[in-house]
């Protein structure tokens, strides 16, 4: 078995994730110790597997929320936990299978190395990736590069990373927002803005076809409203904070 980490944990929010979410389990377990997994509110009896996985694994540790509360409340309660448990830092990953578990050591070890920095995943898409995801996630990237003046943020959506956690809690609770599929981009904003530099690493990310046991939450048309939505409020708020983002850029922060 791994010895544990004591300042970084892997952390897997889970909402109906189909079977898997097993292997995508087991493989950041062979990865890292420890992993924590935080069952949004899942109908697909998934939360019973992982469970019972849990039971015979120390290094595993399963939360289950009584219903669905989006995937950045299940990263809030995630985080919440790991801090009073005494943790730092954390790394996100999705429980679908599509994230390299392989990568994770690599990410902890730039994210030891430089603490006080968020370590945010580059995607690298196979040519079979859906061409609406990818091309699509450029309109995100441009609008939060410019709500951040061009601060480094490779990729605004990809969820295989690693962040502090006292910064990320912070920004979190100032605000209602970031609780569903709007998490990702936001909170690399806000850490932005509270002075959070990022590090960019390239990750493979893989997409599986239904029938490869693939399954996705992703609605084209709610879920754009929502980034729409959540980029005129960050467009609206970083006007108020030009004069800091602005001078901040100038002194190379």
């Amino acid at each position: 078995m791994k010895e544990a980490s004591r300042t970084h944990i892997v952390l897997i929010p889970s909402y109906n994730p189909g079977e898997r979410v097993f292997e995508t389990v087991r493989a950041a377990r062979r990865a890292w110790n420890p992993v924590w997994v935080v069952v949004d509110g899942s109908t697909d009896g998934t939360a019973d597997g992982l469970c019972a996985i849990a039971r015979d694994d120390p290094g595993l540790r399963v939360t289950v929320l009584p219903r669905n509360c989006g995937k950045g409340a299940a990263v809030l309660h995630g985080i919440e936990l790991a801090q009073a448990a005494g943790f730092t830092h954390v790394l996100t990953m999705d429980s679908d299978g599509q994230h390299p578990a392989a990568l994770i050591r690599e990410f902890m070890e730039a994210s030891a190395a430089a603490p006080s920095c968020m370590v945010l995943g580059i995607p690298v898409f196979e040519a079979s990736a859906p061409s609406l995801r990818v091309n699509g996630r450029r309109i995100s990237n441009w609008w939060v590069n410019l709500e951040t003046l061009w601060s480094g943020i490779g990729d605004s959506l990809f969820g295989f990373r690693v962040y502090p956690i006292l910064p990320l809690r912070k920004v979190m609770r100032k605000q209602r927002w970031m609780r569903g599929y709007d998490f990702d981009a936001e909170a690399a904003v806000r850490l932005c803005w509270s002075g959070v530099r990022p590090m960019n690493l390239a990750a493979p990310v893989k997409y599986f076809r239904p029938e490869e046991g693939g399954v996705s939450h992703f609605r084209y048309l709610r879920d754009n409203v929502l980034l729409t939505w959540m980029h005129t409020r960050l467009i609206l708020e970083g006007l108020v904070r030009l004069p800091v983002l602005v001078t901040r850029r100038l002194m190379g922060r």
